[in-house]
């Protein structure tokens, strides 16, 4: 059996869709499972070891039709049996159909985020009304009748420097030292909480826990890193440069992180990193962190700028990109739920101190 699956961004979808590769490859030990994925991805899908091949859509270094026609090449070359289209928009439909696999699979359509994409498919799996989105992407496993079984969610690690050279920025000894990790920024502002209460935040984690904080960023987001700093009390500096092989090493080496629903949220839950959630305008029960340890801080229920159709609808509720109201949800929530929700998960652990 030659399986491809189609996901193509962003971080943290990439993230959730890990365990239907791991599914894949329970169901297939002999198979070969290949990946396409945006380039911007690429680097967390070399350290899946369940996969056999990751096919790079280069759609951000070249020009669209040209990347388009290079990936598509390449998969025609790998002759797939199924390709599985885990992203339900029009692009992605469009990769897997393009793919030359025998069996194009699909959500139904209330699933699709582009309807259009339903036609690019030979197959439509439908979930069903699923909790959280692993969930629902591990629906795809239906038409091959293969169950999902348990979550996991395959990622090895690879050596960095990272981890290192935090604990130096923060004063500790390079090769140990606890220390928290704290995610102030998203592609969505609406998912940002102040950047002065995250430091007020990492300035109680030293006062309470005794653990100082770095503060993650990416291209574009260092004043907002630098103003969580400046508002830390001399508890929290600004992590080092990272790429996602970084990223992974460096929430794997965290007592506990603290983030908005965004990717690096989801990469530390999925190795297994003590996570706080803090949820505004997506629904935590739909793209919330998995493990029953960790907690969520959330204002969804409460979100003012869902349509008036979907409050109180639960999983099912769109997420909101940009907030209509002057007053935000995620503004709701006090430096004293956040707090109270990081003592809660460290105290949980056996080895807090």
């Amino acid at each position: 059996m030659r399986l491809l699956i189609v996901r193509l961004s962003a971080l943290g979808d990439v993230v959730h869709t890990l365990p239907l590769a791991a599914a894949l490859r329970r169901a297939f030990p002999d198979g070969v499972i290949d990946w396409v994925v945006d380039e911007r991805s690429a680097d967390l899908l070399a350290l899946v070891p369940v996969l056999d091949r990751v096919v790079v859509l280069r759609t951000r270094s070249r020009p669209a039709l040209r990347a388009l026609a290079e990936c598509c090449r390449t998969l025609r070359g790998r002759s797939y049996d199924v390709a599985l289209d885990a992203q339900g928009l029009g692009k992605s439909s469009l990769v897997a159909r393009c793919s030359g696999a025998a069996r194009v699979v699909g959500f139904a359509t209330p699933h699709l985020r582009e309807r259009w994409a339903r036609w690019l498919y030979t197959e439509r799996a439908d979930p069903g009304r699923p909790t959280h989105v692993v969930e629902r992407n591990l629906g795809l496993l239906a038409p091959l009748g293969v169950d999902g079984g348990a979550w996991t969610f395959p990622l090895q690690s690879a050596p960095s420097e990272a981890p290192a050279r935090t604990r130096v920025r923060l004063g500790l000894g390079a090769g140990s030292g606890r220390f928290a990790l704290l995610n102030p920024s998203s592609a969505w502002a609406s998912k940002c909480w102040p950047a002065e209460r995250y430091g007020a935040v990492a300035s109680w984690l030293r006062r309470a826990h005794r653990l100082p904080s770095a503060v993650l960023w990416g291209p574009g987001e260092e004043e907002r890193a630098e103003a969580v700093v400046a508002a830390s009390d001399g508890a929290a500096e600004a992590a080092p440069p990272t790429r996602l092989r970084d990223l992974v090493a460096l929430t794997r080496a965290a007592a506990v992180m603290v983030s908005g629903d965004t990717g690096p949220l989801h990469v530390a839950a999925a190795v297994g990193t003590p996570v706080v959630g803090l949820y505004g305008p997506s629904d935590p029960a739909r793209n919330g962190p998995w493990s029953p340890d960790d907690v969520v801080v959330s204002r969804f229920a409460a979100c003012r700028c869902r349509p008036a159709h979907d409050r109180g609808a639960g999983a099912a509720g769109r997420m909101v990109r940009a907030c209509r109201s002057a007053a935000r949800c995620l503004d709701e929530i006090a430096v004293e739920d956040v707090t109270a929700a990081v003592d809660r998960r460290l105290r949980s652990m056996p080895d807090d101190a």
